[in-house]
């Protein structure tokens, strides 16, 4: 069995107020919600630093957690509901991010399942083929590259694995992009690894990158990743993205 947290934060640069947007109706979150209820987990939390969001979910008959503001990522609030809730260590918890309305409950309950079936692994995620060259040399999409095993050697902005025949001139010229995987932002972990993933310092590679699983990579916590059996649907962190979410929305 696994449990879910969302976290949820009032701030966002981009939408303000994402968390509580209204799509089609209903609150983003709320959509996020539901679908990750129909993902089998034990139970499914809300953890947010804003009394407003925390209201709105117990009025869509969600539990709700307030968590510190002064969190840096949502990896952080979930380790804090773990602590509040007593979860053990060898707990599995997802963390489905709360601007994900798209995520398909399938893979909420695969990745969970991979973590369950990888005993020397401390994470577990997700990842899709990319499918255009256009989208591999894109640093809004995170690439990842894996060992034979399946573990992750490391996630990045830049276009991996770099084919050097495929780019005889330079990064502009490169053709190739077969075999490379994007990584799907939904992550599995076990309690203690959740926990001392938030008592670490931001690594280096973290810090350059902006990527948040390097932190992971870097203190030597095995990350086990597998293709996803279904694709999600776009996030959302623009107006603009949430009125292409509503159309796609069922």
């Amino acid at each position: 069995m696994f449990r879910i947290v969302i976290p949820a934060r009032a701030g966002s640069s981009r939408l303000p107020g994402k968390a509580l947007a209204d799509l089609k109706g209903k609150p983003m979150l709320q959509w996020v919600y539901e679908k990750a209820c129909r993902a089998g987990a034990l139970e499914v939390l809300i953890a947010t630093d804003d009394e407003s969001i925390a209201a709105a979910a117990r009025a869509f008959g969600a539990c709700a957690r307030m968590t510190s503001p002064t969190h840096a990522s949502g990896t952080d609030r979930i380790a804090e509901v773990a602590g509040l809730e007593r979860w053990a260590d060898e707990d599995i918890v997802v963390n489905v991010q709360g601007d994900e309305p798209l995520m398909p409950p399938r893979i909420i309950a695969q990745v969970a399942s991979l973590l369950a079936h990888s005993a020397q692994a401390a994470i577990a995620t997700l990842a899709t083929p990319i499918d255009s060259l256009e989208a591999f040399l894109d640093p809004n999409v995170v690439k990842v590259v894996t060992d034979a095993q399946g573990r992750a050697l490391y996630f990045s902005r830049a276009p991996i694995p770099w084919s050097r025949d495929g780019a005889p001139e330079g990064l502009s010229s490169q053709s190739c992009f077969q075999g490379a995987r994007r990584h799907v932002g939904l992550y599995a972990y076990r309690v203690a690894a959740l926990r001392r993933l938030s008592g670490l310092p931001s690594s280096p590679l973290e810090s350059r990158e902006r990527l948040e699983q390097l932190r992971a990579l870097e203190h030597g916590l095995a990350i086990q990743v597998a293709d996803a059996l279904e694709r999600p649907g776009p996030d959302v962190n623009t107006a603009g993205d949430l009125r292409r979410v509503a159309q796609l929305l069922d």
